[in-house]
């Protein structure tokens, strides 16, 4: 087993034989056989062990088993103590949810404060091939049929190609001592109904369900991969950049020949579930959208518009008389007195220095907002113009008005400005404006 340990890690973790990284140990006989297989290799590591207070003094002892082991190994160890029980009551989650994210979130910051770039986790091929089973369940595609990622960010899990019966063979070989955790034997989870009721019925009926389970993963692997392929390819014809958005052509995802199936390896990585939502989106009015917890998707004429779901801030900015230049969101405000016109557009503009009242003020747009477009003859609301103009829903937010202390627009920055304050034979006083 050590031998094909080794091979393993070569092939597939080999930043482990060269950095740094963190073994989640709970004292149970997987990560403790983790554990002892990384002290075989003397890779660099460090212990780190989770205290959900779930099962009384046995939880305490288990903590108490993986101290001392670091301590006669002479292994920097870390613990941290969870209410999971208060934590499960207060989100709304399952206890084993629970547990999962908050053991995962400490990670993620434990490795940020030692400067680490992996955690490893002693999950098995038996595990795996649980959560294939409760996937099968429910309905899946491949993704649930691979059963556990091996990598997965930060996470590795190079255990993942041993049985809990080559672990504990293993173990026992070597008279290695463990922790069992009395909760792994009821019923109450599905995953331990599955463990203990489903499994093993199945292992009886054939002795290589493991092996061929894992021959199967291979080949759906393999299968995945043809299919990134001919999804990058879709990806590339049928979509393009700009702005840091990803524009998709409405009319090119129409003529795929499963649109369901195509959206579905699209977006999936967006975090989007919505499936036939997108699907309607191709045919809704424009300024339809819908969310992710990542990102958002916007219908905007013939365009699918992607873009990560960050909040805006609003921008409110006062600027005095005297005031030479700005930064803003959108670039540099360049404020100069000069007597003449000379060339204007969109990001220069020149004003009647009376009509401004001061101290001017840079915001965001808001509701209600109108004003007198140059060159268009009358009053217009803001909304309308940019809608006029076709300017997308996620370009909206960050259009920025610049303003005078009575609240007349000036200037849709970088856009159009207002009439109202148009250069005349009567001015006396020219103010440039330029956005750089």
């Amino acid at each position: 087993m050590e031998k094909l340990f080794l091979n393993h890690i070569k092939k597939n973790f080999p930043s482990l034989l060269d950095n740094k990284f963190i073994i989640a140990v709970s004292g149970g006989v997987d990560s403790i056989v983790l554990l002892h297989l990384c002290m075989k290799l003397k890779l660099d590591f460090v212990i780190a062990h989770c205290n959900f207070k779930l099962r009384g003094d046995e939880s305490n002892n288990d903590e108490g088993f993986v101290n001392d082991l670091a301590k006669q190994n002479k292994i920097k160890y870390y613990s941290k103590s969870f209410n999971t029980i208060e934590s499960s009551n207060n989100t709304n989650k399952s206890i084993q949810m629970t547990a999962r994210d908050l053991r995962y979130e400490w990670f993620e910051s434990l490795s940020k404060e030692i400067n680490v770039k992996s955690v490893l986790t002693a999950h098995h091929l038996d595990d795996s091939f649980e959560t294939f089973i409760i996937n099968l369940s429910r309905g899946t595609g491949i993704d649930g049929l691979l059963g556990i990622p091996m990598i997965n960010n930060l996470v590795l899990r190079p255990l993942l190609i041993f049985s809990k019966e080559e672990i504990v063979s293993y173990a026992k070989e070597n008279k290695i001592s463990w922790k069992e955790d009395s909760s792994n034997s009821k019923k109450d989870y599905l995953r331990n109904q599955i463990r203990l009721d489903v499994i093993p019925k199945l292992k009886n009926t054939n002795p290589d369900l493991l092996k061929n389970y894992l021959n199967s993963v291979e080949k759906l692997h393999q299968s995945k991969s043809i299919i990134k392929d001919k999804i990058d390819d879709v990806f590339r014809d049928i979509s393009f950049k700009k702005d840091g958005k990803v524009y998709f052509e409405i009319k090119k995802i129409k003529k795929l020949s499963n649109i369901e199936a195509y959206i579905y390896e699209l977006f999936k990585e967006y975090n989007f579930t919505q499936w036939k939502d997108i699907k309607d989106l191709l045919d809704s009015q424009s300024g339809k959208h819908i969310l992710s917890n990542s990102h958002r998707l916007l219908k905007d004429r013939e365009y699918l518009i992607l873009a990560k779901n960050n909040k805006t801030e609003k921008t409110r900015l006062l600027i005095s008389k005297n005031l030479k230049e700005t930064n803003i969101s959108i670039g540099k405000l360049v404020f100069s007195k000069v007597d003449k016109i000379t060339n204007e557009d969109s990001n220069t503009i020149f004003l009647d220095t009376e009509k401004l009242i001061f101290p001017l003020k840079v915001r965001s747009i808001e509701p209600g907002d109108f004003f007198y477009p140059f060159g268009m003859g009358g009053k217009k609301k803001v909304s309308k113009f940019l809608k006029d103009e076709k300017v997308s829903l996620f370009n909206k937010e960050s259009v920025l008005v610049l303003e005078t202390s009575k609240k007349d627009i000036i200037w849709l920055i970088g856009m159009r400005f207002d009439d109202r304050f148009l250069v005349t034979e009567k001015t006396k006083n020219i103010t440039k404006i330029q956005l750089n």
